[in-house]
């Protein structure tokens, strides 16, 4: 098994599909697909695509530390408390754990994921 890891941006197998909870959907109809390509650290560590349709949902991470890059389309993310801030193809950013806020997606966005659940 090799310790370097290549993340398929436009992956050739299936997603998973889901829809966001409902205690979680603020407006819209929005809809997730995740391509996970790696687990790590006894599935602490997980790495793959995620891309969304248009909607608004609450954004909580709890004790998980996820790093985003975005791949294409729009999003806005508001930080309860705090600024609101947009993000699109080549933009990076990291919630840390604790973040708690809104997820506006604009344009359906797709990005590479890496999360850390505690």
């Amino acid at each position: 098994m090799s310790l370097l890891v290549t993340i398929d941006t436009n992956p050739d197998f299936a997603p998973k599909n889901a829809l966001p909870a409902p205690e979680r959907l603020i407006s819209g109809n929005p809809s997730f697909k995740t391509w996970a390509q790696d687990a790590s650290k006894g599935e602490k560590v997980l790495t793959g695509v995620w891309e969304a349709t248009l909607g608004e949902t609450h954004s909580i991470k709890g004790t998980t530390f996820e790093f985003c890059h975005i791949l294409s389309g729009l999003i806005e993310i508001e930080e309860k408390g705090g600024e609101t801030r947009r993000y699109r193809a080549g933009d990076s950013f990291v919630m840390k754990p604790g973040f708690v806020g809104v997820w506006r997606t604009i344009e359906t966005v797709r990005k590479i994921y890496v999360c850390h659940y505690d």
